[in-house]
């Protein structure tokens, strides 16, 4: 069903406060074995999650079972969540509002692709172009999600980004590796990267999350790589884009000219774009899902209300409903928001080992690509993102916005941290009448 095609705009400001230095701590960071070389690593594990999992953001994440602190005034936890996995948190404090076993380290789909969206974007302008040759859609597994990119045709950066945040393309994704040197070297930064975000359960095999052995991640590591993703304003743009042009195949018309026409892509993010039984929801600005053998249904999104930004990820259903992973997240939704302001966390979101020794000042704007506009990297001609009106700054593309200024936007000065800086959500989707 086609996405609704206008969006409310309103101006939205989340006041900035000053952190405790308590709050914002990063915890010692213990990880989970890593995965096993063994043939069945890849495989679905059992439906008992591990006696012992890591403890990033709090010993209370690293237990099995619903962690939550349930008090007078405190709304009960949905019933009807099937996920092995989930976690809802703060994206602006970093605080876990309440997790079931989100270190239990599984399969990921695609939504690894924020992880590799996350560290590949800033290496390559938006207006860069590459001709695909056939080295690069070498190796995209059997059954992949495509975009539809043609070999001997030339892209756009900002192309391939649109494929793979909207159509979840495998095939955008082997050709901005190739770009980067190759999937080899695609991975090894992946895994680089997790490291440095210290999301410690992930370990990427595949950098399109395409089911491979000993490839695995969790809720917790999922949420890490949209929390920081989310700061890149090209990145944002991208994840809140409904539908796009992309470029067709070069054809020759009747007299010999060349022509080449473009295609509509629609986002495949349900809770953005909506579909027949689940409407858009209200609040919703990206980011990505999943769906693998392996790994069953993934997702993992943001959202606002009422001067809230919270991040939801749910991993692997059991209910075997239509688009279930997008009802059950939104469940988690209702009740996060709900929740916020009265339920103590059980635990919190940690900043990138770097974060103490950021500076102040430093491409404040949070795009990618180092750009102050956000460069031709976002979202522009020929895509309809969620956000359309120019920013309070002037530039184009991201709408009035959001204060996000979580653990990984802070500094630590004098024994207090600071927060330096805001990063903007796009303008939000608003729920509507369905036609």
């Amino acid at each position: 069903m086609p996405a609704p095609k206008k969006t409310a705009r309103r101006s939205l400001l989340v006041t900035s406060a000053v952190l405790s230095s308590l709050a914002l701590a990063a915890p010692v960071a213990v990880a989970a074995p890593k995965p096993s070389d063994s043939p069945s690593a890849s495989a679905s594990p059992s439906a008992t999650p591990p006696a012992s999992m890591s403890s990033v953001g709090g010993a209370r994440l690293g237990r099995p079972g619903t962690q939550v602190n349930l008090a007078s005034g405190v709304p009960v936890l949905p019933k009807d969540v099937s996920a092995r996995s989930w976690i809802v948190a703060d994206a602006e404090s970093g605080d876990v509002l309440a997790a079931h076993n989100a270190h239990w380290r599984l399969a990921p789909a695609s939504t690894l692709k924020m992880l590799f969206a996350d560290t590949l974007l800033p290496k390559f302008p938006g207006d860069t172009k590459h001709k695909v040759v056939p080295a690069d859609l070498a190796g995209i597994g059997t059954g992949s999600s495509m975009v539809g990119i043609k070999e001997e045709e030339t892209y756009t950066v900002h192309d391939l980004w649109l494929g793979v945040f909207l159509r979840s393309g495998n095939d955008a994704v082997h050709v901005l590796s190739a770009m980067n040197g190759g999937v080899e070297n695609t991975v090894k930064a992946m895994n680089e990267h997790a490291e440095e975000l210290q999301a410690l359960d992930t370990h990427v095999v595949s950098p399109d999350g395409y089911d491979a052995e000993g490839q695995v991640s969790s809720a917790y590591d999922l949420t890490l790589f949209a929390r920081s993703g989310m700061q890149k304003k090209d990145f944002r743009e991208y994840a809140s884009t409904v539908r796009a042009k992309f470029p067709g195949q070069t054809k020759k018309g009747k007299k010999g000219k060349k022509f080449r026409e473009s295609f509509e892509i629609q986002n495949t993010n349900r809770l953005l774009a909506g579909d027949s039984d689940v409407p858009v929801y209200e609040g919703i600005a990206g980011v990505k899902n999943g769906n693998t053998t392996n790994a069953g249904a993934t997702f993992t999104g943001v959202a606002e209300r009422g001067g809230k930004v919270l991040l939801v990820t749910v991993m692997n259903p059991e209910k075997p409903e239509h688009n279930e992973v997008y009802k059950e997240t939104a469940r988690l939704f209702d009740w996060g928001f709900k929740a916020a302001g009265k339920v103590q966390p059980v635990g919190e979101l940690v900043p990138p080992k770097g974060a103490a020794q950021a500076k102040p000042g430093a491409n404040p704007s949070g795009e990618a690509g180092g750009s102050g506009d956000g460069g031709s990297g976002t979202a522009g001609t020929g895509s309809k993102p969620v956000a359309s009106a120019p920013a309070a700054d002037g530039s184009s593309g991201i709408g009035t916005a959001l204060g996000i200024t979580g653990g990984v936007l802070v500094l630590l000065a004098g024994g207090a941290f600071l927060v330096n800086r805001r990063w903007p959500l796009p303008d939000l989707v608003r729920r509507r009448t369905r036609p």
